[in-house]
């Protein structure tokens, strides 16, 4: 997922309690990205917290497999076949193989309890693999369509999770995976270009007058800056899009979600605060940031109904 998965400095988080928010951005399945969505861990409802671990765990060890280490392209796309046979083994309630026991133990426990829909995690594996063999992307119909399978399968296990199953809000929730996974990339555009990967569109890299050699060499400029003001304006337009699903998932869920979609915003604005220069810095969300994500997550308005989820 990479999501790029690309992440500079990733490392196993301290605890297992992984929080909804976490999941619901998977560019984000790497430690790295949950720092964007620091106050909403303990929101989690708590009998959703093993499930939702089991998801993480699940991509952020596909992630691995895809992102980490020194194996050859071939070895990972080997790897990640060998972890789909496992996902399909417990999907049809066999035993899969030793290797990953860690992993789909916990998640076959949850696929049998909540019946997760088998086919968005495949997407996630499908998404990883992509990851491995593609690293330019035409136009923003591709960016997107890659979004369907990295980020956009999270936000609808989480909606599973809750009960909530409606088309309004399976569109509105693609729209804030999108919109958050849109936002990392232009987050980590200098990381990104250090492994020679491009999520920036190749029509928008041209309409702006640049080359995929200077973006690669993080050649700062003002054209440069220009078009990562544009895809975060973009990114930012998605997110309000989905805004509206805050208000239909209810209790903790609702409210955690509220935390999320202000922790991508955050970004957006730290973006432009330093005038998107992000090929040469990685704005970064902090403790610090805690008390105004609050403060904008409480003044985010409730429709007078809510959607009825599972668990509060």
């Amino acid at each position: 997922m990479h999501q790029t998965r690309v992440c500079a400095h990733r490392g196993k988080p301290a605890s297992l309690t992984v929080s909804a928010a976490a999941a619901w951005t998977i560019r984000g399945v790497s430690v790295e990205h949950y720092e964007n969505f620091p106050v909403a861990s303990w929101l989690c409802p708590a009998p959703l917290r093993g499930s939702v671990a089991a998801i993480y765990w699940y991509a952020r060890t596909a992630d691995d497999i895809a992102d980490e280490g020194d194996a050859l392209p071939a070895q990972r796309l080997a790897d990640l076949a060998a972890f789909r046979a496992d996902l399909m083994a417990v999907a049809a309630r066999g035993t899969p193989s030793p290797r990953w026991q860690t992993v789909f133990a916990p998640l076959s426990v949850a696929i049998a309890r909540h019946h997760l829909p088998i086919h968005l995690l495949d997407d996630l594996l499908r998404a990883f693999e992509q990851d491995i063999v593609k690293t330019r992307y035409l136009d923003r119909a591709e960016v997107l369509d890659y979004c369907s399978r990295s980020a956009n399968p999270v936000g609808r296990l989480l909606l599973h999770l809750y009960g909530v199953s409606d088309a309004e809000s399976l569109a509105q929730s693609d729209a804030i995976c999108t919109a958050l996974q849109l936002i990392n990339f232009w987050q980590d555009v200098g990381i990104d270009t250090a492994r020679d990967r491009l999520y920036l569109p190749l029509a928008d890299i041209a309409s702006h007058g640049l080359s995929v050699e200077s973006l690669l060499a993080r050649e700062d400029s003002p054209a440069s800056r220009g078009l990562i003001a544009e895809m975060t304006a973009w990114g930012r337009d998605l997110m309000l899009q989905g805004v509206p699903l805050v208000h239909r998932v209810a209790g903790r869920a609702g409210w955690e979600l509220r935390l999320v979609v202000q922790g991508g915003l955050r970004i957006a604005d730290k973006i432009e605060q330093m005038d998107h220069a992000t090929l040469l810095q990685r704005p970064r969300i902090g403790k610090a940031d805690a008390p105004l994500l609050l403060w904008r997550a409480a003044r985010m308005r409730a429709p007078s109904t809510t959607l009825t989820r599972k668990a509060a």
